[in-house]
C-alpha cells in the first residue's frame, strides 16, 4: 500500500469513528445513483471533498465542488440556513458530512441534514438545476408535536400570502444568498414565522419555480392545516413555525450582497465566461478588458442601487415590525379569559342583557368590582375576524374622554368578546328618537353632545398617535355617560390612515346608508371628510330630533338633508329645530343657527368644501367666526328645488345668527 492510499485509509477510518459520535440526522436518504466499493476511486474522491469541509463553507453558508472524472466524478453540495452563525453552520456541516458517510456507507448518492444545514453528494452534478425529489416533509413526528390551526382555511391563506412574498424576495436575493424570512399575524392574533431558501447557484426563475412547486406540495404534507411544518429539497426548502426560529435583523443584513470579498474571483469568472461566449482568442485581450470593465461597472451600479433599495425596505419593514410589536403588546395586555367574562355576565343571562348591537348582543357585567359592558359578537354577524382585530388593535391604543374605552377582549374558539367601560345612559338614539325621553335632552345637553362628538373626531383625525377614520358615525354609536357626555363607540368599521395620506379608495363598502358621504357610497373613495359628512347628518338629527331618512309631506325627496336645505334656502331655518326645544328659555338661537349652518357645511357634495374637524371645533367654540355659505347637499342637488340662496334669505339667516338677542325674543322666535 503506497503512502497516498495509506493516508486515505487513515482519513476514512477517522471519519467512520467520528460519525458514530455525531447527533442523529434530522432527515436522510441513500442510494439514489448506485453503489461504490470501499476502496474505490469514487470513495477516494468523496473523501477529498468531505475532508475539512467545514473550513470550505463560505461566509454565506454554501459549498459546492466536484472531484475526479466520469464515471467516478463526485459532486458535493452543502448549504446552511440563512441567519445561522458561521461557527454553528460549519459545525453543522461537519457533523452532517461525517454522519452521512456512516448512514450511507456504500451509496454514491446521499442527501440529509439537520435544522441548520443540509449536505448532498452524488456522481451526477445537480448545479444550476432543480428537482422535486428527493423531498422531506416536516410534520408531527419531526416537529415534536405540531399544533392544529384553529381556523385552518384562514391560517392557510395567511401562510400562503406570507410565503408568496418571501419567494419573490429569496429568488431575487442575488448570487450570494437566496434566503428570506418574515412573520405575519394569523387567525386569533397568532404570529406565523416562516423562512424560504434556495441554493444560491439557481437562477431567479429556477428558485421561484422550485419554491412554487414546494408550496403546491404543502397540500400533501401531513403538516397541512397545522401551525408548524415545512418541506426540504436539495435545491430549495421552506419552514414555518409558531415561534421565532430566526434572527430577523441578522437575516436582513445577510440578505444584502457584499461588494467586496469574492468580487475579484467573480471578475475572473466573467473573463472566462466572456472569452468562451465571444469565441475570441487571447490576442483580443484589449477588447475583452473593455467588455469586462463595462460589465463590472454595470454590476457595481446595480449592486449599489439594490443596496439602497434594500435598506429603504428594511427601514420601512422595521418600522412596521415595531408597530406590530406595539399592537401585540397592547393586545396581550387587554386579553381576558372566557371563563372570567362568562362569570362576570352571569353566564350571559337575559337579565344582564342591556342592548342589541349590529353585530350581537351587549351584556352588563362586573369585573374587579367595576361595571363593564360586554359585546358578544354573533357567529353569523357581519363583523368577521378582520373587523374584530381592527377594533381590538385600534381602540386599545386610543385614550380620550369622548371615546368609549376598550378594557379587554376574549377569543375562545368561535367566541369573540369585547369588554368596554360601562356607559350607564346607553346610546344617543335611545333618547333622541323616543318621543318621551327626548324631552330630557334640552339644548344645553344637545350642544354639549355635539361639541363632545366633534372633539372625539378631532382626536381620531389629528391628535392621536394614529390617524383613524371611524366610517360608521351615527346616533346608535354614540354612548352617553352619567353626565350625558358623549363617547364615540363601535370601531369595527374604522380605517387606519397614514399621516401622509389625503384620501384612499376601497371596493368594500361598509357603514350605514344615510350617513355615508356620496363619494364613498358611489365610488368607494374616502378621507377624513367621510366622518365630517356623517357628523353633519348627526348634528341635524340632534337638532331636529328626526332621523335622517325620515320623509316629510309624503315626498321622497324630503329626507332630513333636503328638508334642512329647503328651510335654509327659504329663510325658515328655525322650523328645523325640535318642537320640544321651542319655548325653552335656556335655548340659544345663535347656537342653534350656528350648528345648523355648520352641519350644512359638513354635508356639502364637494369634498373640498367640507371643513375639517379642527375647523368644526373652531366654529363651535368661536363666538365671532364668520361662516361661509353652504352649497346644497348631494342628494338635494338632483331635486326640483333650486339650489341658490337669495340675498334676502342670506341676510335673514345672518341676522338670526349674529344679532344680539335677549332671552324674551329667544322665546318668541322659538314659540310654535
Amino acid at each position: 500500500m503506497d503512502f497516498q492510499k495509506w493516508l486515505v485509509f487513515l482519513h476514512l477510518s477517522s471519519i467512520t469513528l467520528l460519525a458514530a459520535a455525531q447527533p442523529k440526522l434530522r432527515y436522510s436518504l441513500c442510494g439514489q445513483t448506485g453503489n461504490y466499493q470501499h476502496n474505490s476511486t469514487y470513495r477516494h474522491n468523496l473523501n477529498i471533498l468531505l475532508s475539512s469541509i467545514s473550513s470550505k463553507v463560505n461566509e454565506h453558508g454554501f459549498y459546492n465542488a466536484s472531484e475526479g472524472q466520469n464515471p467516478d466524478r463526485t459532486s458535493v453540495t452543502a448549504l446552511c440556513r440563512g441567519g445561522v452563525e458561521p461557527q454553528k453552520c460549519r459545525s453543522c456541516v461537519d457533523n452532517a458530512a461525517r454522519k452521512m458517510v456512516k448512514v450511507c456507507p456504500k451509496e454514491k448518492g446521499a442527501f440529509g441534514g439537520y435544522d441548520e444545514c443540509m449536505i448532498r453528494y452524488s456522481n451526477e452534478s445537480t448545479v444550476g438545476s432543480w428537482s422535486r425529489f428527493p423531498q422531506f416533509y416536516f410534520y408531527i413526528d419531526s416537529l415534536n408535536g405540531s399544533i392544529n390551526a384553529s381556523s385552518p382555511d384562514r391560517f392557510n391563506e395567511d401562510l400562503r400570502n406570507l410565503l408568496d412574498g418571501l419567494r419573490n424576495r429569496a429568488a431575487n436575493g442575488g448570487a450570494f444568498l437566496k434566503f428570506a424570512a418574515d412573520k405575519t399575524t394569523g387567525p386569533e392574533l397568532q404570529t406565523i414565522y416562516a423562512a424560504v431558501q434556495c441554493s444560491p447557484e439557481l437562477s431567479a426563475k429556477d428558485c421561484s419555480d422550485c419554491l412554487t412547486s414546494a408550496f403546491g406540495d404543502l397540500r400533501k404534507c401531513p403538516c397541512h392545516g397545522k401551525r408548524r411544518g415545512g418541506i426540504i429539497r436539495p435545491s430549495c426548502n421552506l419552514r414555518y413555525e409558531n415561534y421565532s426560529f430566526f434572527d430577523y435583523n441578522k437575516v436582513m443584513i445577510e440578505a444584502t450582497p457584499p461588494i467586496s470579498g469574492n468580487f475579484t474571483i467573480k471578475s475572473s469568472e466573467f473573463y472566462n465566461s466572456i472569452l468562451y461566449f465571444t469565441g475570441e482568442s487571447n490576442n483580443n485581450t484589449i477588447r475583452i478588458v473593455i467588455i469586462i470593465v463595462v460589465v463590472v461597472v454595470f454590476i457595481i451600479l446595480t449592486i449599489c442601487i439594490s443596496i439602497i433599495v434594500l435598506r429603504k425596505r428594511q427601514k420601512r419593514k422595521q418600522k412596521k415590525d415595531n408597530d406590530s410589536v406595539d399592537e401585540v403588546s397592547v393586545v396581550e395586555f387587554l386579553k381576558y379569559d372566557f371563563g372570567t367574562i362568562k362569570k362576570a355576565t352571569n353566564n350571559f343571562s337575559n337579565s344582564n342583557r342591556i342592548g342589541q348591537g349590529g353585530f350581537g348582543p351587549v351584556y352588563k357585567g362586573k369585573l374587579n368590582g367595576h361595571d363593564v359592558a360586554v359585546k358578544r359578537l354573533s357567529r353569523n354577524s357581519g363583523q368577521g375576524d378582520r373587523e374584530f382585530r381592527n377594533e381590538v388593535i385600534l381602540v386599545g391604543q386610543l385614550q380620550h374622554r369622548n371615546l368609549v374605552r376598550l378594557l379587554g377582549f376574549c377569543l375562545n374558539k368561535r367566541e369573540r368578546l369585547l369588554v368596554y367601560e360601562f356607559v350607564p345612559n346607553g346610546s344617543l338614539d335611545y333618547f333622541l328618537f323616543d318621543p318621551v325621553k327626548r324631552a330630557l335632552l334640552d339644548w344645553d345637553t344637545r350642544y354639549k353632545i355635539i361639541s363632545g362628538i366633534s372633539k372625539g373626531l378631532l382626536y381620531l383625525h389629528e391628535d392621536s398617535n394614529i390617524r383613524i377614520i371611524h366610517r360608521d358615525l351615527k346616533p346608535s354609536n354614540v354612548l352617553l355617560n352619567a353626565e350625558m357626555n358623549p363617547k364615540i363607540s363601535d370601531f369595527g368599521m374604522a380605517r387606519l390612515f397614514d399621516l401622509d395620506e389625503s384620501h384612499c379608495s376601497t371596493s368594500r363598502i361598509v357603514g350605514t346608508y344615510g350617513y355615508m358621504a356620496p363619494e364613498y357610497a358611489f365610488h368607494g373613495q374616502f378621507s377624513v371628510k367621510f366622518d365630517t359628512f356623517s357628523f353633519g347628518v348627526l348634528v341635524l338629527e340632534i337638532i331636529s330630533g328626526q332621523k335622517s331618512n325620515c320623509s316629510r309631506n309624503g315626498r321622497s325627496e324630503q329626507d332630513l338633508l333636503s328638508y334642512a336645505w329647503a328651510q335654509w334656502r327659504e329663510g325658515t331655518t328655525l322650523n328645523l329645530v325640535d318642537p320640544i326645544l321651542r319655548g325653552n328659555s335656556s335655548g340659544s338661537v345663535q347656537e342653534m343657527m350656528k350648528c345648523i349652518h355648520m352641519a350644512l357645511l359638513c354635508v356639502q357634495e364637494n369634498v373640498g368644501d367640507r371643513p375639517t374637524m379642527s375647523t368644526v371645533v373652531l366654529m363651535l367654540t368661536g363666538s365671532s367666526l364668520s361662516l361661509p355659505l353652504p352649497s346644497a347637499p348631494p342628494f338635494f342637488m338632483h331635486s326640483s328645488i333650486a339650489s341658490q340662496v337669495s340675498p334676502q334669505v342670506r341676510e335673514q339667516n345672518s341676522r338670526i345668527m349674529f344679532e344680539s338677542i335677549n332671552e324674551a325674543s329667544i322665546a318668541d322666535d322659538l314659540s310654535p
